[in-house]
């Protein structure tokens, strides 16, 4: 945790964050989050703000525009191994796989999954339901009640779980 510009991160209980994780500066988190291995959460520029059982995985990257383009982040939303959030608003239960891409502005309605190594462009509105793949990302089919519960909800539980075997 790093102090930036006088804003200093905060976060609710039960929450998880990696020994060589990074927050710095203007971040609000919710209750049951994680931050895992090497991942950094950088609101030195604007605010970041996550809801709930937010896990951020290992070597993602959330950031913000200066002073134009903040990052929201929901409640139950995965942020796979090295994707980055980049000034934009992620909606409740989301999906964001490894490697994938979220520019400013860009939005993502609840229930979605952004596929691994997808570029959501600048601007972009992903529609609630949607699985969004491909550079730039595109969709491809809608999510089914089996994807949003086996996928998003799971995995999204499955890391409050992991947090919980790093407890003192």
């Amino acid at each position: 945790m790093k102090t930036v510009l006088g804003y200093r991160p905060k976060y609710g209980k039960d929450c998880f964050f990696a020994d060589n994780a990074t927050l710095i500066g203007d971040v609000i988190m919710g209750d049951n989050c994680s931050v895992w291995f090497q991942a950094v959460v950088r609101g030195d520029v604007h605010s970041i703000r996550m809801g709930n059982q937010v896990n951020i995985q290992d070597g993602a990257v959330i950031h913000a525009t200066y002073k134009t383009s903040p990052t929201n982040i929901g409640n139950n939303v995965s942020v796979g191994h090295n994707a980055i959030v980049h000034g934009c608003t992620i909606h409740d239960n989301v999906l964001v796989g490894m490697g994938a891409i979220i520019m400013d502005d860009a939005v993502v309605e609840s229930n979605s999954i952004i596929a691994a190594g997808a570029v959501v462009s600048k601007n972009t509105v992903v529609p609630a339901g949607s699985v969004f793949a491909g550079v730039p990302a595109k969709k491809i089919k809608e999510t089914s009640p089996e994807l949003v519960s086996g996928e998003i909800k799971r995995i999204a539980k499955n890391y409050s779980l992991y947090a919980s075997w790093f407890q003192d």
